[in-house]
């Protein structure tokens, strides 16, 4: 395994300044949300807890229902133009954040801030694919996910530091900058970045809603994407008990303080990290639904004994919990990668970074319920609960293999056609069926072993 092949992607000049842009814009992310609970504090002193807990809901709020326009828009529209606006808009954000003197005042523009990184995240993701090439891109996600893991577990010590030499304040105008440097970065990449120039860049509101729609279809009727999805489910499930419950049991249970709790959730990244540098290193060596078995079954797992360790352990069971993770995580975007055309990720992309937070928002509250109903047995509850949801999962949409020598999967694509004897089919309301027209349909093909390339079989269309 050469771990150094994960660097490999950096040789592409256009993904290294990309993948610096988002490393500037994560330190920027951690400057935020240091200075946010910094200045939640000082207003509202130790209710802030209460004022960071709504942030996030409205944070997760705005990726949920902004999310999915956000990828049908990076489909049609030249991505590095979207790339910049929302960093410029984020810096503008920011730095109306040292004035705030208000808590609605915070809600408010976090809330904003978080509508232009809905805009943001999903088509940044669809770019890596488009940037890399066919060969690289598993190794360019894995590269942008330790990226992010280790500058979770980096960065607030960073913003730490910084804001005790700076101020509380004063540090959002150092974010702003940093969003300012990301959108440089991007600005200065070559030419555009529109995945079809053919197709117009304004459609219709009938046909925008199509586009969003065909983003969680394509979740859904995939088979290896809707088990991925739904083992995000069961990730996120085990991963809120960790978020919500890991204080509580730190300082509450084992009588530690805050230093130590930052070390359990610092292996929690770490292990997260790790596992990302290993699936980048490994290339393809194991099946993408293997590796989330594999790391849906550690999460849940790991939580199991949790209630009754020291601090060393649970360290140890939270790194194996944190690769469970992202093993979880990580191939989900390479086989949205792998398996959805280039021309329509970005509202698949977009569909899946709203359905990944909503089973956040789902597990969150769930978190918290046991956290305050159970709290001597929530993480071993938690497992339960993820382990039974794990079950039901494979047993019931878990993909098969019914044939050793081949593949059978769907790739879907666009071209104008009129109704004929070959073209028979229903659409939505507003389309003419009388004139030419598009819209997504579907190519059944099967991939032999001994054959590289895919082979047509036949195609039909998907209403």
């Amino acid at each position: 395994m050469n771990t150094l092949s994960l660097f490999r992607c950096l040789r592409n000049p256009v993904f290294a300044r990309l993948y610096t842009a988002q490393t500037v814009s994560l330190l920027g992310d951690a400057l935020t949300w240091v200075g946010l609970a910094l200045l939640a504090f000082e207003l509202v002193g130790k209710n802030s807890a209460v004022v960071l807990s709504g942030a996030l809901t409205l944070r997760v709020t705005a990726f949920v229902l902004l999310s999915p326009l956000a990828g049908a828009i990076a489909d049609r529209l030249d991505r590095k133009r979207i790339m910049v606006v929302t960093h410029l808009a984020r810096m503008l954000l920011v730095g109306l954040l040292p004035f705030v003197t208000a808590v609605w005042q915070i809600y408010l523009l976090i809330f904003a801030l978080n509508v232009f990184n809905a805009f943001f995240t999903p088509t940044y993701k669809a770019t890596i694919p488009q940037v890399t090439g066919q060969n690289d891109y598993p190794q360019a996600i894995a590269l942008s996910s330790v990226t992010y893991q280790l500058l979770s577990v980096l960065g607030p010590g960073f913003a730490g530091a910084v804001a005790a030499f700076i101020g509380a304040r004063q540090i959002f105008f150092l974010d702003a900058l940093s969003f300012v440097v990301a959108a440089i970065l991007i600005f200065s990449l070559p030419g555009q970045l529109r995945v079809d120039s053919s197709q117009p860049a304004v459609r219709t509101t009938g046909r925008t809603w199509q586009d969003i729609k065909a983003g969680t279809t394509r979740l859904f009727v995939d088979a290896p994407i809707r088990y991925a999805l739904l083992m995000q489910l069961v990730a996120s499930i085990a991963g809120a008990q960790i978020l919500v419950n890991t204080i509580g049991y730190v300082q509450g249970t084992l009588k530690l303080g805050e230093v130590q709790y930052g070390w359990v959730m610092a292996a929690f990244g770490i292990g997260a990290a790790l596992s990302a540098v290993v699936v980048g290193a490994i290339n393809r060596r194991l099946a993408l639904t293997s590796l989330m078995l594999m790391g849906a079954v550690s999460i849940s797992l790991a939580l199991m004994p949790a209630n009754s360790v020291d601090l060393a352990v649970l360290m140890i069971l939270w790194a194996v919990a944190g690769a469970g993770q992202n093993l979880v995580d990580l191939p989900t975007q390479t086989l949205i990668a792998d398996r959805i055309p280039r021309t329509i990720q970005g509202r698949v992309y977009g569909a899946h970074f709203a359905w990944s937070h909503l089973w956040w928002a789902i597990s969150y509250p769930l978190a918290g319920w046991l956290g305050s109903h159970l709290g001597d047995r929530s993480f071993l509850y938690g497992s339960l609960v993820s382990l039974g949801l794990l079950a039901v999962v494979q047993v019931t949409v878990a993909p098969q293999l019914r044939d050793r020598e081949h593949i059978h999967y769907p790739t879907w694509h666009e071209h104008e056609h009129i109704h004929d004897e070959h073209h028979q089919h229903d659409h939505e309301p507003e389309i003419l069926t009388g004139e030419p027209h598009t819209h997504l349909h579907e190519h059944a093909t099967i991939l032999y072993h001994s054959h590289p390339a895919p082979i047509d079989l036949h195609h039909r269309h998907h209403y």
